[in-house]
C-alpha cells in the first residue's frame, strides 16, 4: 500500500510538494505584482485613452483599422458573440491553467521551459502597463465599438467587482494572445492526437480573431502581444542553454 502511495504521488507530484509549491508560489507572485501595478495606473485615465487613440492614428495610416468592421460584422450572430465573450473570459483562466496544469503534470520535462516563458512575459506586460497604458477599444464608443463581454455577462465594466480584479487599461500588449502563443505552440508540439495539434496551432488565431470581437484589443495590441510572446520565446531558450537539464524543452517524440 505504502509502494503504491507513492506511486501515485509521484505520478501527481512529479518533483515533490516542495517543487509544486514553488511553481504556485511563483504564479502568485506574478498576480500580486498585477495588483501592484493595477494601482499604478488608477487615476491615469487620460493618458490611457490618449493612448488608445494614438494606435488607432497609427492603424489608419496603415489602412489595417478594421477592427470596428470586424466587431460590427460579428454583432450579427447573438450565437458568435455570446461565444467568443466565454472564450475571451476563460482563455486566461480556465484554458491557460489547465494547461499549465497538464504540463506540469504530464510534460514536467517541458514545464519549466513554458513557466520561463510565462514569467519573462508578464515581466514584460508590467512595465508595459505602467509606461503606456492603454484604453480597450469597448471603451470608445464613438468609433462604433461595444462592450460584448459586458453584454453576455450582465457586469458592467464600471462596476466594482471588475475594477477591483482586472486593470481596465492593460491593452498594451495583448496578454490574452501572447499567453495563446505560450501555450498553443508548446503544446502542438507536445500533444499526440493530430487534431489537438491543429486546434493548438490554431488556436492563437481563434484568440486574436476573439479579443478583436468582443472589442478588447487593437490589433496593435495583439502584434505587440504576440512581439512579448516572441521575446519570451527566446528568452527562455536562452535560459534553457545555462540550464539544459533543468529548463529545455522537449518535444513529444
Amino acid at each position: 500500500m505504502l509502494a503504491l502511495a507513492r506511486q501515485l504521488q509521484a505520478r501527481a507530484l512529479p518533483r515533490g510538494y516542495a517543487d509544486a509549491v514553488r511553481q504556485f508560489a511563483l504564479f502568485a507572485a506574478a498576480y500580486y505584482s498585477y495588483r501592484i501595478v493595477r494601482g499604478q495606473v488608477d487615476g491615469r485615465a487620460a493618458a490611457a485613452f490618449e493612448h488608445a487613440r494614438s494606435l488607432i492614428d497609427i492603424e489608419r495610416t496603415l489602412h489595417v483599422f478594421v477592427e470596428p468592421s470586424v466587431q460590427a460584422w460579428g454583432s450579427g450572430s447573438s450565437l458568435l458573440m455570446d461565444g467568443a465573450s466565454w472564450v475571451y473570459i476563460n482563455a486566461q483562466t480556465t484554458v491557460t491553467v489547465s494547461a499549465l496544469v497538464w504540463l506540469y503534470l504530464f510534460r514536467n520535462s517541458s514545464f519549466y521551459f513554458v513557466r520561463n516563458m510565462m514569467v519573462v512575459a508578464m515581466c514584460i506586460a508590467l512595465v508595459g502597463y505602467i509606461v503606456y497604458p492603454t484604453a480597450p477599444p469597448r471603451f470608445l464608443p464613438e468609433w462604433g465599438f461595444f462592450d460584448a463581454v459586458a453584454d453576455f455577462t450582465g457586469v458592467r465594466a464600471d462596476s466594482v467587482a471588475v475594477n477591483t480584479l482586472f486593470n481596465p487599461y492593460a491593452a498594451v500588449p495583448s496578454m490574452h494572445v501572447a499567453f495563446a502563443l505560450m501555450i498553443g505552440i508548446p503544446l502542438a508540439r507536445l500533444v499526440r492526437w493530430p487534431a489537438l495539434r491543429v486546434f493548438w496551432a490554431l488556436y492563437p488565431l481563434l484568440i486574436t480573431f476573439v479579443i478583436v470581437v468582443t472589442g478588447n484589443h487593437f490589433l496593435a495590441d495583439a502584434f505587440l502581444g504576440a512581439l512579448t510572446a516572441g521575446v519570451s520565446g527566446y528568452s527562455a531558450w536562452w535560459l534553457a542553454r545555462a540550464r539544459p537539464a533543468a529548463w529545455a524543452f522537449a518535444p513529444a517524440t
